[in-house]
């Protein structure tokens, strides 16, 4: 495996952290350097409510204009079921729980993620 640029890696971190304290679950890291193009890693995390993904890109976009990262594209004025940002080399996807399950993005790319946080188990 290829290292990370330590720009990158930071970023990367930061990210993490920031969906982390916002209380995203299923937190996941795809390395998609050697499958594709369109970017490097991608970032996928779950909100547990249409309002709570859109709070996490709300706070996830003001923290990343604060530190001047790169924010090109901004899905944040949707339905909050699904929501994407650009920062380049990182796609961050934040979905609700039903539409992480109906996009599948984890077994679109195949890689195999790096879990950071595991949502909660359901009961049945």
């Amino acid at each position: 495996m290829t290292r990370i640029n330590k720009n990158t890696q930071n970023l990367l971190d930061f990210i993490t952290q920031k969906l982390d304290a916002g209380k995203a679950e299923d937190i996941a890291l795809l390395d998609i350097r050697n499958i594709s193009t369109l970017a490097d890693f991608m970032i996928i995390a779950t909100g547990t409510s249409t309002r709570h993904v859109m709070s996490l890109a709300h706070h996830l976009t003001q923290d990343l204009k604060k530190k001047d990262y790169p924010l090109f594209t901004d899905t944040s004025g949707g339905d909050g079921n699904w929501v994407a940002l650009d920062l380049g080399n990182i796609l961050v996807h934040l979905f609700t729980a039903d539409s992480r399950l109906k996009y599948d993005l984890e077994g679109l790319w195949n890689p195999k993620p790096k879990r950071t946080r595991k949502a909660p188990r359901k009961s049945a």
